[in-house]
């Protein structure tokens, strides 16, 4: 039994139906598998969300730095000699993130931000304001293309992503009063003057729950987040071809997103 591909026209339909609209800044997260067959696969998806967004629309993802290494890898003199200097030309987007973060990545005209690892791609008229001197000190805080997002009254966009991916959150991990937040310190290959160079960073960490609390609980904070932010009004679910899809205010969302975390750490998460 065969199954009729989502053609980009369906799409920017479904994309439309669910909330996007022309101008918007949308951040995108995708699961394209759960979409199901797409006439002209990933590019055909990227251009449904240009066309939904529109001319005067940005869309903005999540990139990261694909390494194939371990943390422990950065310890091994020989293998740190190796480790390729950051370039933010080449650096492939981490592959955890899916096939679309690397496709909006190449895709003509993205901008992408200096920060190797939180670092974010963006397409269209505020790319540039979007991706702007990425802090090197604790990147998903302020000044950081995330924080821009929520200034812009930007929208987050779940394509057949689960929550529990919701990136945004960090932002709302770093501004939350939470007490005992785990801080990491680490170093990564720059060019900086011509030569290359290790560098500091500092963030908030964003690998595991970023407290001992958190990271103790069987509560998967994020789900739990953008569970409540469905129920509330702040998101709204939809189909995109096959795909069960959420679309957020990023405002609504990193406020609702603070006020559980810190209301599960008074011991009264909601």
């Amino acid at each position: 039994m065969t199954r009729t591909p989502a053609t980009r026209t369906d799409l920017k339909d479904a994309l439309r139906r669910l909330g996007v609209e022309e101008g918007d800044l949308v951040m995108v997260h995708a699961g394209l598998r759960s979409l199901g067959p797409v006439l002209g696969g990933v590019n055909a998806v990227v251009l449904a969300l240009q066309d939904a967004v529109g001319s005067q629309g940005t869309l903005m993802a999540y990139v990261d730095w694909e390494l194939g290494v371990e943390p422990e890898d950065f310890e091994d003199a020989r293998l740190r000699d190796e480790i390729p200097t950051f370039d933010k030309r080449t650096a492939r987007a981490m592959r955890d993130h899916g096939i679309l973060a690397e496709t909006l990545r190449t895709w003509p005209g993205a901008i992408r931000s200096d920060h190797p690892d939180a670092g974010m791609v963006a397409i269209g008229p505020r790319a540039e304001w979007l991706c702007a001197d990425h802090p090197f000190r604790y990147g998903y805080g302020p000044g950081s293309p995330l924080a821009r997002l929520v200034e812009a009254r930007g929208k987050v966009l779940m394509l057949g992503a689960p929550l529990e991916t919701l990136t945004l959150l960090h932002h709302a991990e770093h501004l939350a009063d939470l007490p005992g937040k785990r801080v990491v310190r680490y170093q990564r290959p720059l060019q900086v003057d011509g030569e290359r160079r290790w560098v500091d960073f500092e963030e908030f960490d964003t690998s595991e729950p970023v407290t001992d609390a958190l990271r103790a609980s069987s509560v998967d904070a994020f789900t739990r987040i953008g569970e409540q932010c469905l129920a509330e009004g702040i998101g709204r679910s939809g189909d995109v071809a096959r795909a069960v899809s959420h679309l957020f205010d990023a405002r609504g969302l990193l406020r609702r997103g603070v006020a559980w975390l810190e209301a599960f750490h008074g011991s009264k998460a909601p």
